[in-house]
């Protein structure tokens, strides 16, 4: 479980399933759109990416910093927000998609598995389609598993006490900081 599937548990426990599947959506979408980069061989943008690693590890490890801080502190919500969840949803949504797009080994990680896969090919033989169709694979694939963390831990949200949130909301904290922290050592020398 890394720092994206703990943030959308925590958005799920605190502010209810759309919100965290909000979250979710916003790492689905990031995922297909390096999916994207790797199966249509746009490898001039993806080394730009991987040249960019120290930037992306920097606002990404400050980012997390900011989110571990602020869930470390916060106290859970009692229950999940009532009314108008458009900005919440939206804030989820985006909030995610920076994170896992200033990841650069995701970029790495679907070059090889669309590499091993024989995706290079893809474009070149067939036309756009089959790439196209791996790339909403891996959209729905992961969005499906938003939508399955997302409302298993909506189900049993009812079971936290407040006590038991409050723990999770510690736990999240340090974990997202342990996270943040480590990827921020990445930037060390060293």
């Amino acid at each position: 479980m890394g720092p994206i599937g703990l943030l959308c548990i925590r958005r799920t426990l605190a502010d209810g399933r759309a919100t965290g599947f909000a979250a979710g959506l916003g790492a689905a979408t990031a995922d297909a759109l390096y999916g994207s980069l790797a199966a249509f061989g746009l490898t001039a943008l993806a080394t730009l990416l991987i040249e960019s690693a120290t930037p992306l590890r920097l606002a990404g490890g400050l980012f997390l910093l900011y989110l571990g801080l602020k869930t470390l502190f916060s106290r859970p919500a009692e229950e999940a927000a009532a009314g108008d969840h458009r900005r919440g949803l939206a804030g989820a949504y985006v909030a995610t998609l920076f994170l896992t797009l200033t990841n650069p080994m995701t970029v790495l990680a679907f070059t090889g598995i669309f590499a091993g896969l024989g995706a290079e090919t893809l474009t070149l033989s067939g036309g756009p389609g089959p790439a196209v169709v791996m790339v909403a694979g891996v959209f729905t694939g992961s969005a499906l598993w938003w939508l399955l963390l997302s409302g298993a831990v909506s189900v049993l949200r009812g079971r936290f006490t407040p006590v038991w949130l409050l723990w999770v909301n510690r736990l999240s904290g340090l974990l997202l900081l342990a996270f943040a922290l480590t990827l921020l050592a990445g930037l060390l020398p060293g």
